[in-house]
């Protein structure tokens, strides 16, 4: 049979408005973070200090992980061990899954928490938490990367103070990019979501 030339720009108009519509089909948006999305923000890039074991670590140590920071210190009345439950209950949520994340506490009082202090500290909420210090310049160097804040305050009595700080997770994804700013009192379910997210896997 002879082929029918007549139908081929038919044919060919039917295929270039195939291709069209496929090509202008809007492509699936990504599940939002429930905090807030800071991946062009650049922050967070600096981090030499030292674990409870007296080991010097670096953002470089968790690649492959997704982790997550906060500032804080040990002797935080209620701030701080607050988040600390609420990221222990976010990772013991994500099951089989908690082995990608890492949570990372940084002192903000380094002159009262030694290695050994932030180890027994975060260990209490979850054996796998890593606390982190260093010197004074150390510790100075890291908040200024995450644009963290923190002030010592004197106290009534003599010799005492406590720290004022910024209370914010930041989450950094398995290629040592932060990427989401949460609230320090977000809830355990909304942490849960971001980290999956990061994991790449869809929230449940």
């Amino acid at each position: 049979m002879s082929p029918n030339f007549a139908s081929l720009p038919r044919l060919l108009s039917i295929l270039l408005l195939s291709v069209g519509l496929a090509a202008c089909s809007p492509e699936p948006e990504p599940l939002p973070f429930t905090g807030n999305d800071i991946s062009t923000a650049n922050i967070g890039r600096t981090l030499e200090l030292i674990d409870g074991n007296g080991e010097t670590r670096t953002l470089k140590d968790f690649r492959g992980k997704v982790v997550v920071v906060f500032f804080g210190f040990t002797q935080c009345p209620d701030i701080c061990p607050t988040a600390m439950v609420q990221l222990a209950s976010a990772v013991e949520m994500l099951g089989d899954a908690a082995k990608d994340v890492q949570v990372l506490l940084i002192t903000v009082d380094p002159d009262r928490d030694t290695p050994e202090v932030m180890k027994a500290y975060v260990e209490a909420f979850d054996p796998t938490f890593i606390g982190l210090t260093g010197t004074p310049d150390q510790v100075r160097k890291t908040a200024q990367s995450f644009k963290a804040f923190y002030v010592k305050v004197p106290s009534p009595q003599v010799g005492q103070y406590t720290m004022d700080h910024s209370s914010s997770f930041y989450l950094i994804d398995k290629e040592g990019k932060t990427r989401v700013l949460m609230r320090g009192d977000a809830s355990a379910e909304d942490i849960k979501h971001d980290l999956w997210l990061l994991l790449g896997s869809t929230p449940n």
